[in-house]
């Protein structure tokens, strides 16, 4: 009798599609895809489609040694673009499931990850569900930079970055869990952007007054960038995609997301001013030296006892702040012709 309900319980769940984008992921593609087939959802209701930006190295090749080890169907779809939103919409367009959950090449999700996801969209609770991120870091320095990129300090409100104890709605997660439905209504990712896409995407679901669910049972662990070189473009490129976000919605911006903005600018205007001022001088003093003892403060308090951290969190601290301020500080003149403009894309689902 139970095996029956078993498998008339399991022929009820909704067929899952999962998405992946990914550029040159050799060395960590068996960690991410093999996170992913060992899943505790049926393999029977699920498929995985990866979306490759032509990848140069062995992604590809380890991709297809995998798909030999498991029941469950691999299929590659071309990303020329070689950008997250155009690999995200190809795999929309390849996608077969009633729920589509999308993550990262260089990410590791618990193996619950696609239940939970799949259990909180089917209580029509939210329309997007996704949880907290354990950011981890390898070396010495990445360990640095993934305690910044986790702290209040370092990247302000977010909360799947921050918050991973409660539920909650919030304003975005990553990796997160759609239904069908939801995408049809929305639309595609926008091609134009090439960071801030989620942001983008769920400030839309939130726009046409869909919710975002962030759940502490939903886990994933993200590998952090290794070397101070990669944290700063990472992070310039999220300040100068900002801009763009911030044309196209303008609510979808919050205080804390200008904050590193205007800490450059006073760095700009009272350096020009100490030029020719004693007040400037004085200024540009206050404005450095509040902000050192801030940031050499939150780097004590997040290395806790971990002393030989805080020197290279203190650096991390300051890449995040300088680099995203410069970032939309570019952005501000790169897209100077684009205030009032509608999106490029066109984000029609006709087809899906």
């Amino acid at each position: 009798m139970e095996n029956i309900e078993e498998k008339v319980e399991q022929s009820l769940k909704p067929f899952v599609s999962v998405i992946m984008p990914v550029f040159n992921e050799g060395n960590f593609i068996e960690t991410s895809l093999g996170a992913l087939l060992w899943q505790t959802y049926p393999s029977d209701k699920m498929e995985i489609i990866i979306a490759d930006g032509l990848s140069t190295d062995s992604t590809r090749e380890k991709i297809e040694e995998l798909k030999s080890k498991t029941l469950i169907p691999i299929q590659i779809v071309d990303n020329p673009k070689k950008i997250a939103p155009s690999g995200l919409n190809a795999a929309i367009k390849a996608a077969k499931g009633e729920m589509i959950v999308r993550v990262d090449g260089h990410c590791e999700v618990d193996k619950d990850y696609v239940k939970n996801c799949v259990r909180h969209l089917l209580t029509n609770e939210a329309e997007g569900v996704g949880g907290p991120i354990e950011t981890i870091g390898e070396t010495t320095t990445a360990q640095a930079i993934a305690l910044a990129m986790s702290s209040k300090f370092g990247v302000g409100g977010s909360a799947f970055r921050t918050i991973n104890d409660r539920s909650m709605f919030v304003d975005t997660v990553a990796f997160p869990g759609y239904t069908k439905k939801i995408i049809e209504k929305v639309g595609l990712f926008n091609e134009e952007l090439v960071r801030n896409q989620d942001d983008e995407y769920n400030y839309r679901i939130r726009k046409m007054g869909g919710k975002i669910l962030l759940s502490p049972d939903i886990r994933s662990r993200y590998y952090s960038r290794s070397s101070f070189k990669s944290l700063w473009r990472q992070y310039f490129q999220y300040g100068y995609w900002k801009v763009r976000v911030l044309q196209l919605h303008p609510r979808q911006m919050s205080v804390r997301q200008f904050i590193p903005f205007l800490f450059v600018v006073s760095i700009i205007i009272t350096s020009i001013f100490s030029i020719f001022t004693v007040f400037g001088r004085l200024s540009l003093l206050l404005v450095m030296v509040s902000y050192l003892i801030a940031n050499l403060m939150a780097a004590i308090l997040t290395a806790k006892s971990k002393i030989l951290l805080i020197p290279l969190l203190s650096i991390s601290f300051a890449i995040l702040h300088l680099s995203y301020g410069l970032g939309f500080l570019f952005g501000l003149f790169a897209f100077r012709r684009n205030w009032g403009k509608s999106q490029k894309n066109n984000f029609s689902t006709s087809g899906l």
